[in-house]
């Protein structure tokens, strides 16, 4: 299992930073596992206590079930869960108003701090799609030995970025900071360290995040009254 405790702010920054002609880090990310260590329930008041940014999130918020997911953009189990798991999953529930689905960043490394950073600066109607997009297209800009920017903004115009916006996005300090509050929080105070990690109603997920697996919590927690 990959842990992440330690992360060097400055290198992120400076990774993202394509209008000074840094090159993000070359090295490819290996493969997460899709348990991690950690409280196997957390308070769900603490777990939904707003932050600095807001969440990514769909469905309904009276939804009698919320799954928090925290993730990382360069993250393998991630790319695969939200390519072929989440799209049943959000028809079966978050569509059918039974389930909330939230997004947070856990951000294993410099591109993926790079991406996370721009799916933000895409705006709140936005986000979500990018996310999609970034994960759709991770093989082309996560794990390769050139500089990936050109990927990046190429996915990036799609959501109506120009090269000055592009740019900007990826030395914004505060927003740095702000996804660096949330991987802390998450490290910290609900012993996330591998991703992806999944809470239902406070409980972690312990098993692989499948739909089959995701039935067994999400039924009886529906079925109650």
């Amino acid at each position: 299992m990959h842990v992440t405790n330690r992360f060097d702010r400055r290198q992120a920054l400076k990774a993202g930073a394509a209008s000074a002609g840094f090159v993000l880090l070359a090295s490819s990310v290996p493969a997460l596992a899709q348990r991690a260590k950690g409280p196997a329930e957390v308070p769900v008041d603490e777990l939904m206590k707003a932050g600095d940014l807001p969440d990514l999130a769909v469905g309904q918020d009276t939804a009698k079930v919320t799954i928090v997911e925290y993730a990382s953009m360069t993250c393998g189990h991630c790319m695969a869960f939200h390519t072929k798991v989440f799209p049943e999953l959000k028809k079966k529930y978050v569509d059918t108003g039974k389930v909330r689905f939230i997004f947070r960043e856990f951000p294993l490394d410099a591109r993926a701090f790079a991406a996370s950073m721009l799916a933000r600066c895409a705006g709140p109607d936005k986000s979500l799609g990018m996310i999609e997009a970034l994960f759709e297209t991770q093989e082309q800009w996560a794990f390769v030995r050139e500089n990936p920017t050109p990927k990046l903004f190429e996915i990036a115009k799609q959501a109506g970025f120009t090269q000055e916006s592009f740019d900007k996005c990826l030395t914004d300090q505060k927003l740095l900071d702000q996804l660096t509050a949330i991987h802390t929080r998450g490290n910290e105070v609900f012993g996330v360290n591998a991703t992806p990690s999944f809470f239902i109603n406070g409980k972690r997920l312990q098993a692989a995040p499948t739909v089959e697996e995701f039935d067994k919590i999400l039924e009886p927690l529906l079925a109650q009254g």
